[in-house]
Formats: C-alpha cells, structure tokens, sequence
C-alpha cells in the first residue's frame, strides 16, 4: 500500500464551518432557501479544498459538484436539504455544549458534510475524487437520481455521508423503501335517512387497511405499514372518498416486485367502490454485498469499527443496487435524525474526518493496481 502523507484536522474549523452551514437555512422544496445553502456549501469546499464548486440547477434546487481532477475513482455523497421548515433555526440556533453540536440539520447530515470536506482536505492529493451534494435527498432525489448513478458508475466507488448508526457504527445495508397513496372513490348519502344508497369509503379504506397490512412478512425484512388516513367530511354523511399512505421497507428486489405487483392489483370489497394507487418503492434495497468491500477497508483503518444493516433509506440505496460498491453511514456520531433533539457528538468529529482520509487513499490505492 502507498504510504501517505496527511495534513492536521481541527475540529474547531470543523465547529466553524459546520455552524456556516447550519445557519443558512434549507428545507426541502424552498427553492431561495436551497439556492442560498447550495452557495453556502460551495464556499466551505472551495475555501478548504480549492478549486471551483459547480452549481447544477434542477427543479428541486441546486446540486452541487465538485472535482479533484484526473481519472474518477470516488465519489463523496451527500445532501444539504433538511426536513426543518423555516423559523427552525430562531426557535433551535447553533450550539456547542456539553460535547454535543445542535441546531437543524447538524446529524443530518450537515455534519457529515463538513467531517467529509475536512477528511479530504487532509490529503496530500485530491485527483479522483469527486464531491456530490444534492438538494433532494430528503423528498426522493427524483431530480438527482439519475446524476447520482451516473457518476456512480464513472467513480466506481461511493461514501454515503448519511449520519451513522445509533452506536456510531457504519451502514452496510439499506431497506428499499417507498409510499403508497391508496385513493378510495365511495358515494356520499344521508347516514340516518338513507345510508344504503351510499358506498362507504371508510369501510372501504378498513378492508384495504386490513388486507395491506397483511403483505407484511417481517422474518425476511419486509414491513407494510399503513401510517396515514383521511376519509369523511360530517357525521351524518356516508363518506363518499377515502385515502391511506402505507409505508413499504423491503431487504430484497424479489419483495420490491412482490409488493408493488398485490398494490397495483387492489380489488374493491364493496360493489361500486372504486380504488386507485399511486407509487412504489422509489429506493431499492442496498445490498450488504455492496458494502462488504470498502467496509473491509474501513474496519482495517479504524480496527473495531462497526457496521450495521438499517431500515431508512439514501442516496446509497441507488448507487449499492447498482452494484458500485458503497459504504454509507459516514457522517456525524449522534442522533436524532429529523427531530428537536438531533445532536452532533464533537468528540468523534476527528476521527470521522480521519476516516475519510483512510478510505479515499485506501479506495485510490485499491483501484490503482
């Protein structure tokens, strides 16, 4: 292996540069917000890294990408939306106490951003490494899906910086994941003075709910869960619509084809109910296969390191069902991923920037001879 050499990382250019992105608010869909946050990005790698951060437009904001020049042989992956409306920020501000970072975005995944862009500004080279960071992550990456598999592809290799796993440890395997819309058409009718002229959405919807949930078959991975129901509009009228989210998480293909082929057969139970489905599993499951190479690395650079298969989905989820191999829960040490309580832990910041700088030489090396 070639020998490197690598330069200080300060984790408190990191608290820095962390607090910069934080404070730039970025929610989904806001697409001022995103345009303000991608720049906001671009002037953290460009100012630690060199270079020139490009911005991509697309119709759910700015991506954002950036090269080390020469043959592509990794990509650093990322997103810089959060789920936090904005006014979070007032109501939660940027500390640093008690050895955790707080604020929104900091475990997901700003925090994991900023460990990867200090990770590689402790390289001696930067050649073949390519930076990703997009603006969709958190609503489906449909805008950059197809931008992540291609330089998937042309890198060969990708490090997810999605927060780690609650005991700091690595993800080696994602569910496939997605949303179902389950849109059930009844016909309104006076509940008291003539209820069998109606067909009742509700019932409908209970039958389906029932029957949904049946698809689950927990002891290989799969979960059908309905989360969500509306139907009615007053009490003494037979609801005439009804709709139900259901969650899907599924470890293999087989599944994916399974349960999207029973949704998209929805039968009625009641005469003249009518029902209609919209989605699928958007993200396909990554395999524990996909990781088991640069998992080998990382556990041979930081010994004891640990790796865990999850049930949430990312951007990794596209680039392992490919078949690239890749590694993610590679951002920040903490939790609380999408809620009030969402922490850094400070202390483990150097050491994933280190991490980092082990695998980008170690993936170089690898593909080098």
């Amino acid at each position: 292996m070639t020998m490197h050499k690598s330069a200080a990382v300060s984790v408190d250019a990191m608290i820095e540069d962390l607090r910069k992105l934080v404070e730039v608010e970025s929610p989904s869909r806001d697409l001022a917000a995103l345009d303000a946050s991608a720049r906001a990005v671009a002037a953290v790698i460009e100012n630690r890294l060199g270079g020139q951060a490009v911005l991509v437009e697309s119709a759910a904001g700015p991506h954002l990408r950036w090269s080390g020049g020469g043959e592509p042989r990794v990509l650093i992956l990322g997103h810089h939306d959060t789920v936090f409306p904005l006014g979070t920020l007032e109501r939660r501000p940027f500390q640093v106490a008690d050895g955790h970072a707080t604020g929104p975005g900091v475990f997901d995944m700003l925090g994991g951003l900023v460990q990867a862009i200090h990770g590689l500004a402790a390289l001696d080279d930067l050649s073949g490494v390519e930076i990703l960071v997009t603006a969709d992550e958190e609503v489906g990456s449909r805008s950059s899906r197809a931008l992540i598999e291609e330089l998937a592809h042309t890198c060969g290799a990708v490090l997810v910086f999605e927060g780690a796993a609650d005991d700091g440890g690595l993800k080696t395997g994602r569910k496939g994941c997605g949303t179902f819309e389950v849109s059930i058409k009844g016909r309104a009718a006076h509940a008291g003075l003539e209820p069998e002229a109606g067909v009742n959405a509700l019932i409908e919807a209970a039958h389906q709910v029932l029957d949904i949930s049946a698809l689950s078959r927990p002891e290989i991975g799969t979960t059908v869960t309905p989360t969500v129901a509306s139907a009615g509009t007053t009490d003494n009228v037979i609801p005439a619509e009804a709709t139900v989210l259901v969650d899907v998480r599924v470890e293999s293909a087989e599944e994916k084809e399974r349960v999207e082929t029973w949704m998209a057969t929805l039968a009625p139970h009641l005469d003249e109910a009518q029902i209609t489905v919209s989605g699928a599993v958007g993200r396909p499951p990554m395999p524990e296969s996909a990781s088991a190479e640069l998992f080998a690395m990382a556990q041979r650079i930081q010994p004891g390191i640990l790796g865990k298969a999850v049930g949430g989905g990312s951007d990794g989820n596209f680039t392992g069902a490919l078949g690239v191999p890749t590694l993610d829960g590679l951002g920040a040490v903490g939790g609380g991923a999408h809620a009030d309580h969402e922490y850094l832990v400070v202390d483990a910041m150097e050491e994933r920037a280190r991490l980092v700088t082990g695998l980008v030489n170690a993936i170089r090396d690898s593909r080098s001879e």
